[in-house]
């Protein structure tokens, strides 16, 4: 008892909270800000250029699918070029890609710089979610992976609103001026981070040719792909499904999205240390199906801002588990390769719902876009019980 009393003490004495994460936690805040502020506003920049429903599906699917062919090398350019390296790198690409769009005058040449911006995300996005896991101490994993979320997450419930209060202000040019300005601080807090070294693989030649994925990461990455596949519908098309609606309160949805996610990330990643996946995932998912029912309907305001509780909830619960679930059982020269492999998937996600959606709304409507996304998170409960059933299965047979 006495042994076990004194581990429990030092668990406690493990910091999260050191200099170097709240400066990676800023830093991150700062490139999700500007990001966010673009993720309602490019639809609508789009349109003004004369753009098509598929075309607004086609521009953002295409930065996701470009972050993600990155992400492969960006996992192992951590392990091998360094943490620093890989994220410095990535931030400046996509300062100058996103500050590019501003002076953008067709579709074209929209799609070649979100190509770009693409890599620039996968670069950095890979990178500091690594280099939060090194920080953060094991013991407290999922609830420092929590924590970290927050800073993307206070971006969120800031970012969308304003930038869609903005454009009614200013020039789509001056509006992703401040993006990029955004990105340029995020590149100088990253400077001052004090990078731990990279345990470098002993042999290389054990290394595969082809190695894109971390075996260990795939189930949650897996999930991770369904549930990001309803973000491409929100993000995207969501300001034009209420416009269509005849419903208000737009910008207060990201806002109380944010806040029920900041809310949710507090304690999830606790009960993910303790107890383990089976306590948040089934319970979030579900938040996120009945969000994803409310949208389809979209009858007023309330039930809108009451959706983005749900969904705010529900993926500020699942999100930190399952990057958690993704790197806990990676050797510590694999922690970046299964970051890549969990965003790749995410990313891969959001590119497929932005894609599939604006295929969606050209032949059907907004609705159907939420109702599809109901049936995707449904499919992802599907595919989590039975990987639980498999997993004891395996157990009691190990057992007996």
């Amino acid at each position: 008892m006495e042994a076990q009393a004194v581990q429990q003490q030092e668990v406690k004495q493990e910091k999260i909270w050191t200099r170097d994460f709240i400066l990676i936690c800023l830093a991150n805040f700062f490139i999700f800000f500007g990001f966010q502020m673009t993720l309602p506003t490019l639809p609508l920049f789009v349109k003004e250029l004369g753009g098509s429903d598929q075309l607004i599906g086609v521009i953002v699917g295409i930065f996701t699918f470009s972050a993600l062919v990155l992400r492969p090398y960006a996992g192992h350019a951590l392990e091998t070029k360094g943490r620093q390296f890989v994220y410095m790198i990535g931030l400046a690409v996509f300062v100058i890609s996103i500050g590019s769009i501003a002076f953008i005058a067709s579709i074209g040449f929209l799609i070649v710089m979100r190509i770009v911006q693409g890599v620039g995300w996968g670069l950095s996005t890979t990178a500091t979610g690594t280099i939060a896991t090194d920080i953060i101490p094991a013991s407290r994993r999922g609830e420092g992976l929590g924590y970290f979320g927050l800073s993307g997450n206070i971006a969120l419930a800031f970012g969308p609103g304003l930038g869609l209060a903005l454009v009614g202000k200013i020039s789509f040019t001056t509006l992703f001026l401040i993006c990029a300005a955004c990105g340029l601080v995020a590149l100088l807090l990253s400077s001052k981070v004090r990078y731990k070294q990279v345990e470098k693989t002993p042999d290389k030649a054990v290394t595969p040719r082809f190695d894109v994925f971390e075996k260990t990461a795939i189930q949650p990455s897996l999930l991770v792909l369904f549930i990001t596949f309803t973000f491409g519908g929100i993000a995207t098309f969501l300001p034009l499904h209420a416009i269509e609606q005849n419903v208000g309160g737009i910008e207060a949805y990201f806002l109380v999205y944010a806040a029920f996610l900041f809310i949710s990330r507090t304690f999830a990643g606790k009960i993910y240390d303790r107890k383990g996946h089976l306590y948040v995932y089934l319970p979030g998912t579900f938040m996120i199906l009945i969000a994803m029912i409310l949208l389809a309907w979209l009858p007023s305001t309330f039930i809108l801002l009451f959706a983005a509780g749900l969904y705010g909830f529900g993926f500020g619960t699942v999100q930190p588990a399952l990057q958690a679930w993704a790197v806990e059982k990676a050797a510590n020269n694999r922690k970046g390769m299964a970051n890549a492999t969990f965003f790749s998937c995410f990313d891969l996600g959001i590119g497929l719902g932005a894609l599939t959606f604006g295929q969606i709304a050209f032949l059907f409507n907004y609705s159907t876009i939420y109702a599809t996304g109901a049936g995707a998170i449904f499919i992802s409960m599907v595919i989590y019980l039975m990987l639980v059933m498999r997993a004891r299965k395996i157990q009691i047979k190990d057992q007996s």
